[in-house]
């Protein structure tokens, strides 16, 4: 019989709840110290001993298992083929809203996947990184779609996975400041050759914009959503814009130092208009429907700890 979600529907996914999950979790002692934990740790986010034991061991290990098989698969493609050819990085993207904590996920990902010894070389990329220059920005007209779809190089993006995912030894990527807002000229990101590479961003899950096309969700062996109900990530977004109103936006040089100045009010309202102009909608109309293409979610509650995991049948 074929597996029904709460709203009735058939679903691609097997929800399981985080207690059945955590069960799962290998026996071995916890990579991660307290201190490393607070310094993966994002702005507002939720993070603790029993999140990284029970949600985020169980998964290192079972993306560690898809990319065993996956180097498996290479060896015996190529004995059949007759070829000697190195196998190449495997690569997941994880992806979400503004404010739900995917960065958080992906860095923590990275040290566990990293512990685990069948590989040891892991390396993350973010997609802020491809966002078009503010001066480009400005000259389309498009720095409030900033983080929409059309706001980012999407070619540049995709020869980089592409160039990762065929082997090439050393490929760069632009570096995007958070701290200016902006590409930061002559900066770059370089990976080489790593064992796995995690890419994380708002849209990496889109499909190709034209039938024929390409896109670099068509490059993942393995994708995350990490999912939440959009008033709890609204909730989410402004209390972090509060937390650096009062941290990173006082430094003289941030994009906006201009906000450091406003009072609690004026500040939640700058929050909220923020929210409702661009992020929410870039979620609505483009983030969120690319949640059914990911191979597991992440179902977070309104205390920002994942209750449930939803993984593709096989």
């Amino acid at each position: 019989m074929p597996e029904h979600g709460s709203n009735g529907h058939t679903t691609p996914f097997v929800e399981i709840d985080r207690a059945d999950w955590a069960t799962l979790a290998p026996t071995t002692e916890l990579p991660l110290s307290p201190t490393e934990i607070v310094e993966i740790r994002g702005l507002g986010d939720r993070l603790d001993l029993s999140e990284v034991t029970d949600v985020y061991l169980p998964l290192s290990k079972l993306i560690s298992l898809y990319a065993v098989g996956a180097r498996q698969l290479h060896r015996d493609t190529s004995r059949f083929l007759g070829r000697d050819t190195l196998a190449t990085p495997f690569v997941i993207g994880v992806a979400g809203s503004v404010a739900v904590g995917k960065s958080t996920s992906a860095r923590l990902l990275r040290e566990l996947l990293s512990r685990w010894e069948d590989t040891p070389r892991v390396e993350l990329v973010t997609t802020d990184g491809f966002l078009l220059p503010n001066a480009e920005l400005e000259r389309r007209g498009l720095m409030e779609r900033k983080g929409f779809p059309e706001s980012y190089d999407r070619r540049a993006l995709l020869r980089f996975v592409a160039n990762v995912k065929s082997g090439v030894e050393e490929v760069r990527a632009p570096f995007y400041s958070h701290l200016s807002y902006d590409i930061v000229p002559n900066a770059e990101v370089v990976v080489r050759r790593p064992d796995i590479l995690i890419v994380e961003g708002l849209n990496v899950l889109q499909p190709p914009t034209t039938g024929s096309g390409l896109a670099v969700s068509d490059l993942f062996d393995f994708t995350v959503y990490v999912d939440a109900r959009t008033s709890d990530i609204a909730r989410w977004y402004e209390e972090r814009f509060l937390k650096l109103q009062q941290g990173a936006f006082a430094n003289p040089k941030s994009y906006f130092h201009r906000f450091a100045s406003l009072s609690r009010e004026e500040a939640i309202a700058r929050a909220s208009t923020i929210w409702k102009s661009i992020n929410e909608p870039n979620l609505l109309q483009n983030v969120l429907p690319t949640r059914s293409r990911a191979d597991l979610v992440l179902r977070k509650g309104a205390d920002h700890a994942v209750n449930s995991v939803l993984l593709r049948k096989i």
